[in-house]
């Protein structure tokens, strides 16, 4: 149960129409903006190596990419709506993207190994995104971003391990 000074401290910061507190909402979005602009650059580079890709193994990594890049564009959607919810806007153009990218553009990447690297490496940086923002979320009890960010998380640790498992890496 809340005392009197909780209260008037909650009824003090001004909360919008979703119950959470406006400041913290607002830099939660922006965060989020960050996320949509790698997933993005992430997006883009699984697309180049799913038509790049070369090898005895084309066949299987050319589904899987596929496969990534289907997944990457629904997290995309996802991320923008959720801006949208939060009273934000999302980014939108590639000179956004390229402004708020943190990781490693892969141009004509068609070796195997390299490719899974740059997934590897990319769902890593993202990983780290996520948990800012599940942070974050959790301190204003912002249930619909942080159980999005669990999700995701949980999804790109296991596709981690599986990427590092088929270059016979450890976690």
């Amino acid at each position: 149960m809340k005392t009197k000074k909780q209260e008037k401290k909650t009824s003090d910061k001004e909360v919008n129409v979703l119950g959470l507190p406006v400041k913290e909402t607002e830099v939660i979005a922006a965060e989020l903006n960050i996320l949509l602009s790698n997933f993005q650059v992430y997006y883009q580079n699984l697309r180049g190596i799913h038509w790049n890709i070369r090898g005895k193994r084309f066949f299987d990594l050319h589904v899987k990419f596929e496969e990534l890049y289907n997944d990457a564009q629904l997290k995309i959607d996802m991320v923008a709506e959720r801006v949208l919810t939060l009273g934000g806007t999302p980014l939108h153009t590639f000179e956004d993207y390229i402004a708020n990218n943190r990781l490693e553009v892969g141009k004509n990447v068609s070796k195997d190994e390299e490719a899974v690297h740059l997934i590897i490496e990319s769902l890593s940086n993202l990983l780290k995104i996520e948990r800012v923002i599940l942070d974050e979320s959790d301190k204003i009890n912002d249930e619909g971003t942080n159980s999005m960010m669990s999700d995701f998380i949980t999804e790109q640790e296991k596709t981690v391990w599986m990427m590092k498992a088929w270059s016979e890496e450890s976690i």
